[in-house]
């Protein structure tokens, strides 16, 4: 499938598809929903999002870059449908090419045990051990963008 990515704005309806989409994938198998307080919290971070050729919300990325030039990558979603077709690998290079142009020189994250193959794959590292989030197994990992 032929995906287009962009940046979407906070607070927009391109925002309210992406908390859609991520508490579909994310939050729901787990049983949890998105509070006020967590969707608050993003109004200074940066929303990737892929969209199919029809124009549906089909990938989203968060990154939280801070002034040390690091970004945390967080809230990564595919939709079901499309997992496998090569969208979260395309999502995770557009996030680092935006990255890149906009002064990160490391990404970081906290991959969801089940994930960290795919980042591995894609040069990232496993960093520390394993510890629990959101009621799983995750692990610390990162990769340097120079």
């Amino acid at each position: 499938m032929n995906v287009s990515f962009i940046e979407i704005q906070f607070g927009t309806p391109a925002f309210d598809e992406s908390i859609a989409l991520r508490d579909k994938i994310l939050r729901q198998p787990l049983g949890l929903s998105f509070k006020e307080s967590d969707i608050e919290q993003e109004y200074a971070q940066v929303h990737l999002a892929g969209y199919s050729p029809s124009g549906e919300m089909v990938a989203i990325l968060v990154l939280m870059p801070n002034e040390d030039g690091v970004a945390k990558m967080r809230q990564v979603a595919i939709d079901d449908a499309c997992q496998g077709m090569g969208i979260g690998k395309a999502l995770v290079e557009f996030s680092e090419i935006w990255a890149k142009e906009n002064g990160v020189k490391t990404i970081t994250m906290s991959a969801r045990e089940t994930a960290v193959p795919f980042y591995q794959k894609l040069g990232y590292t496993k960093t520390g051990r394993r510890f629990k989030e959101v009621t799983i197994p995750h692990y610390k990992m990162h990769k340097d963008l120079l």
